[in-house]
């Protein structure tokens, strides 16, 4: 099963939804603002990517300065609790299939996403 983590307020992650919608896949959509992923579940899925929270983290985000993500040392853990508890934190949007995920902020990404498929 396919789900996209998304922002229906971001351009990227409206394309990304769009290319799924246009290659004809069947998905869930996910708004994870609104229902925000468990720390077990953004564990997984980081894993998937094959990155670390700090990686796909949205440093410029007013609620990263107030935290001071920049100079926080990479404590996956951490990290984690954080943008679980700070949603708006997670890049997005997020491509999530049975075999792989990916950021999919550009159209080489999601081709990498609907090549997993």
């Amino acid at each position: 099963m396919t789900e996209i983590w998304h922002n229906p307020r971001c351009s990227k992650s409206r394309a990304a939804k769009a290319a799924l919608d246009e290659a004809g896949v069947a998905y869930t959509e996910r708004r994870y603002l609104d229902e925000p992923p468990t720390a077990e579940e953004l564990d997984a899925v980081l894993a998937r990517i094959g990155a670390e929270p700090w990686e796909v983290a949205r440093l410029n985000e007013p609620v990263a300065k107030e935290l001071g993500l920049k100079d926080l040392e990479h404590d996956r853990a951490r990290w984690i609790e954080l943008m679980v508890a700070n949603p708006v934190l997670i890049q997005r949007p997020i491509v999530v299939t049975d075999g792989a995920a990916v950021v999919a902020r550009d159209e080489a990404a999601v081709g990498k996403a609907l090549d997993s498929l």
